[in-house]
Order: structure tokens, then sequence, then C-alpha cells
């Protein structure tokens, strides 16, 4: 018996699910990550440029290249290592580099980035950060930085992951443009864990990053939704004013609604996608296992007061731009349930109004038929008498005592063969 084939796809999709492995980060050491995306239609950009940008980066090190269709990469880039991914909007380059700048936060930590090359980046830079990892000495020492790097306003920090580290940040761009967080490692942890750590870190960014493109998105709806709004009450409130026209309220609704179906079409993707950023950046967060640090707000502290009633916005006008498009359609249903009952009764007294003259029609029809009758009964008449006056004479029969006595019988005589006609017509 010949053994069972393989699904064509039963590898690739097993080897994927290893396929983006963690870091592995030995403190000190610092972390390097710019996300670039289009600014118009990211999800159907063309792919091509974004790996023809990698290779121009990994030839300048000399370093490998992925296969063709990858999606992701990790290798040496000089005496660093990169990860790049390639995602549904956009693409991350994250450079892990060992020790730390002598002074904290360097931007010339970032010239390992070649000028030109950023500046052929296909896209813009959503967001880029600097992580800087050291070893942790005391809380007293830790917190001493933090109130140096940071603005303590926004700053927060919290142990992670059973205590084995203290993360901070205080999701501010700094004068050279990048994020700051911090790393403190407690001694022992191992490298994976500190490079689980770091990946976790730069998630969070990005994601909230992408996921607040949906709040301007919400932002330059509301005040489209307020006129559409205005509009639209305006038309329904005006449905039973005496006065004006059905057929055009109806289409004043019609295109009310059509505006509100194609506000919904372009917005429907943006507006998915935020939710999806959102559940990754609460999902990263949960995931460190957060503790208090010396009273300081936590990640998931600063999210909900911050970044939480962005997202409630969103949620918001999604469900109002909703509400209305199935307001505009139920009033446009109504209007046209009415249109269409006004257009029953107008039928209905033209079948009447048709009636009535049938009916006229009928009485003329039948005063004509008695008019008919007379005139071809005296041409009947004339004829007859031309026709009998001979015999008339013989019998010594006046004309006039003659035509008296046939008129009735020739007056019969035309009704019914008249009347004769109109039934087999009929």
């Amino acid at each position: 018996m010949s053994p069972i084939q393989d699904h064509p796809l039963r590898y690739e999709l097993a080897n994927e699910l290893h396929a983006r492995p963690f870091p592995a980060l030995t403190g000190p050491a610092h972390a390097l990550c710019i996300a670039i995306k289009q600014p118009e239609n990211a999800a159907g950009r063309d792919r091509a440029l974004d790996r023809a940008h990698l290779l121009s980066l990994l030839d300048r090190f000399g370093a490998t290249h992925p296969g063709p269709d990858a999606t992701h990469y990790f290798g040496k880039l000089g005496r660093h290592r990169l990860k790049w991914e390639s995602h549904t909007e956009f693409v991350t380059y994250t450079l892990f580099v060992e020790g730390v700048m002598e002074r904290p936060f360097d931007t010339a930590a970032f010239d390992v980035f070649p000028e030109d090359w950023l500046s052929d980046a296909p896209g813009l830079c959503i967001t880029s950060m600097m992580v800087r990892v050291e070893l942790a000495k005391s809380d007293e020492e830790t917190a001493a930085h933090l109130a140096e790097w940071f603005v303590p306003e926004s700053l927060a920090a919290s142990k992670v992951l059973d205590a084995s580290a203290v993360v901070a940040g205080d999701f501010r761009i700094d004068a050279a443009g990048h994020m700051r967080f911090a790393v403190f490692l407690q001694p022992g942890v191992g490298a994976r864990r500190a490079g689980r750590i770091v990946q976790r870190i730069t998630e969070i960014e990005v994601y909230k990053s992408m996921s607040m493109l949906g709040l301007s998105r919400a932002r330059s709806l509301s005040s489209e939704l307020a006129a559409t709004d205005q509009k639209l009450t305006h038309l329904v409130g005006g449905m039973g004013a005496e006065g004006r026209s059905s057929e055009e309220t109806l289409e004043e609704l019609l295109a009310a609604s059509a505006e509100l179906e194609g506000q919904l079409a372009q917005t429907s993707f943006r507006f998915g996608a935020t939710g999806a950023y959102e559940a990754l950046v609460n999902q990263r967060i949960e995931v460190l296992r957060e503790e208090r640090f010396l009273g300081r707000q936590t990640f998931r502290e600063f999210m909900m007061r911050r970044f939480d009633p962005a997202m409630r916005t969103v949620k918001a006008a999604e469900r109002q731009l909703v509400t209305m498009a199935e307001r505009a359609t139920r009033a446009a249903n109504l209007l046209r349930t009415r249109v269409d009952v006004d257009r029953s009764g107008q039928n209905q007294r033209l079948l009447a109004s048709m009636d009535e003259r049938a009916a006229l029609q009928l009485r003329l029809q039948k005063t004509v038929e008695g008019l008919s009758v007379v005139a071809i009964s005296y041409y009947a008449v004339s004829l007859a008498n031309y026709m009998l006056a001979p015999a008339a004479k013989y019998a010594n029969i006046s004309k006039t005592a003659m035509a008296a006595a046939i008129t009735p019988l020739v007056i019969l005589g035309v009704w019914k063969m008249v009347h004769s006609i109109r039934k087999k017509m009929e």
C-alpha cells in the first residue's frame, strides 16, 4: 500500500507557527524600530516595493536575502540583527544592537539606517522608537533614570513577567522624532525573555499608532455626519408637510442614504482595522502581566485614560454612521410606501374617471344608435315606398296609407338589425 500524500500546504502552514521567533537579547542593549506605511491604499500597495527597499538595505551590508514571497525576515545586518515584517498596511524594521549609547536615547543610534535609504522608503513613517535595555541595580536608581529620561505627567512604568523587568515609556515623540522606552532587566533574566519584552513594547507602540488612524478618520467624519444628520432630520420632519412633493422628498432621502452608504464603504476598512489593532494593543499589554512600580501608572492604566477614550470615539462614530444609514433607509422606505399609497389612490381615481367616461360613451352610443335607427328607417321607408308603389296603385291604396303601414315594420326591423350588430360587437 502506497503512503498517503501530504496536502501541498501542510509543511508551509506548520512552519508558519515558527517563522517569527522572538529575538534573544542580552542587556545592556538597545533596539531601534521604524514602521513605514503608505498614506493611501496601504492595504493594496505594491509589496514588491517593500521587498526592493529591504533588499537595498541588506545589500549594503552584504546580508543574505529572504525568500521571494517572504513576509518576514530575521538575520544579521553587519554587527547587528534585523527583524523585518510585512503587515497588511505597513512594514516594520527592528534593529537589535548590543550595548547602549553613552548618552541615553542618542539619535546617533539611528545612523545605522542610511539617510538616503530612509528617504527612498516606499511610504511614510507612522512611528519610530528607541528601546534602551539596561541591567537593573535598585528601584531608586531606576526611578532616577525615569525622572531624567521621561515626561512625568505621562510616564507609565510597571514590573512585568513576574517582576523580571521594569518597563517604562511616556508615549511622547522627542525632539528627534522618536518614541522612547526603557527596560530594566533583573539579574538572571534569560535572553529570550528579554527579547520577548522588547518585542511586546515595539508591538504595543506600532499597533497603538495604527489604531489612532481611526480617531483621525472619526474626527474628520464628525462634521460631515453633523451636516448629514441635520439634513436628514429636516427631510424626515417635512415628510408630512403640506405643499411638499413626496417624490422630491423621496429623491432627497435616497440621495442622503446613498451618501451615507458611500461613507460606510469608505470607513468600514479603517474602523475595522482600528478595532483589530486595539485588540492587539490590549492583548500585548495583557501578556506582560504588569505589577505596579513605585506607585506609577501601568501601561494598562495609561491606555485606559488616554487610549481607550480615543477608541470609544471611533466606535461611537461608527455606530452613528450605521444608525444614520439605517435611519435614512427606514425613512426612505416609509416615504416610498406613502408614495405608493398616493399613486394607488391616483390610479383608483383614474379608473373611476375611466368608468364614468365609459358610461358616458355608452349613453352617447345608445343615443347615436337611436338616431341611426331613425335615419336608416327613413331611407328604408322611402325605398319601400318606391318598391311597393305599383302594388299600392293596383290595390287602390294611397302612398300615405302605405307609408303609414310599413313604417312601424321597417323601424322594428332596423332596430333589431342594429341591436343584433351591437350585441355581436360586445
